[in-house]
């Protein structure tokens, strides 16, 4: 099936593969990434190919959901799961304003064309993905990731080429082994497959819980500390105005406004106050201003490069 859509807002498809990428492009040459993920409510999997026409309107084809009577409705349904996952399911029209208003951002706003976060395809996949990537690379996860996929996720042909998701729930809930993970991992991806399967840790579902309720619901799967939380909300739901409470927002905000001391928490959230109602949306730019032309984060104690919830 085919959809088009037309961003509320300045939206370049170009630059969120450039600075997130991790998507095949579908024709070469050319800023048309194939997404293929499981669609949520978990009937089947999708491949989502994006197009930006130069009047800026996205173009998308759908292929491979569930061939039953939802056919139509899952494919809709995967069609506003991919936009989310580029953030165009939110109102960008204000987004210009927070640069008005702030002009480091706004500087930031006209290098990067106006860059919107990219989410996980759902807080499934965040959640999985931040349990099979714990204590090993980024590099190394989502290696993993592709791996399961390629293994036990639905094959969806396009082009002439194979394109896999990531397991669905009920995949995931029944395997027992998998190269590359250890026992603890996989009992703890049993955990996040149940959840999906059980319909909390869903975008939607997630979006409409108060945040601390959110979080508080997130912490309760096993092996999710209040870092993985804040991941799969704020980076796997997608929430656009808030705030994670990390150590990489501090070296961030610190450098980009010129700041003699390291901000606290308190003096992050003031300044933040002229973001909203983009806060998250400013965060993810300042983070990616820091790791492209600032030299990275560092751990506390300047012991290295220091991580902070993104999608991969």
């Amino acid at each position: 099936m085919h959809f088009d859509m037309t961003p509320s807002g300045p939206f370049s498809l170009a630059t969120e593969i450039d600075f997130f990428g991790g998507w095949p492009a579908f024709e070469a040459g050319r800023a048309s990434p194939a997404i293929a993920f499981p669609v949520e409510g978990w009937r089947g999997s999708a491949l989502v190919v994006m197009r930006q026409a130069e009047g800026g309107t996205i173009t998308g084809e759908v292929r491979g959901v569930a061939a039953d009577a939802g056919e139509d409705a899952d494919a809709a349904g995967a069609w506003q799961q991919a936009l989310a996952t580029v953030s165009l399911d939110v109102d960008g029209s204000g987004w210009p304003a927070v640069g008005q208003r702030d002009a480091t951002l706004g500087q930031l706003q006209a290098k990067y064309s106006y860059l919107r976060p990219v989410l996980f395809h759902s807080p499934y996949e965040a959640a999985a993905a931040f349990i099979i990537g714990h204590r090993i690379s980024i590099q190394q996860g989502r290696n993993l990731r592709q791996a399961m996929a390629k293994e036990f996720g639905d094959k969806i042909e396009a082009g002439g080429a194979p394109y896999y998701a990531f397991p669905r729930p009920q995949v995931l809930a029944g395997l027992t082994a998998v190269k590359g993970l250890n026992a603890q991992k996989i009992e703890r991806l049993h955990g996040v497959a149940q959840a999906a399967l059980e319909g909390w840790l869903d975008r939607r579902e997630l979006r409409a819980m108060p945040v601390e309720q959110a979080l508080q619901k997130l912490r309760t799967l096993h092996g999710v500390g209040e870092f993985f939380a804040q991941g799969i909300l704020y980076r796997g739901a997608g929430l656009v105005d808030e705030i994670t409470d990390d150590d990489v927002t501090p070296q961030a905000v610190q450098k980009a406004y010129q700041l003699t001391e390291l901000p606290d928490r308190q003096a992050v959230l003031a300044r933040a106050e002229a973001w909203r109602p983009y806060r998250m949306w400013a965060t993810v730019m300042l983070h990616a201003w820091l790791r492209r032309e600032a030299g990275g984060p560092v751990r506390p104690g300047g012991h290295g490069p220091r991580r902070s919830p993104k999608a991969a």
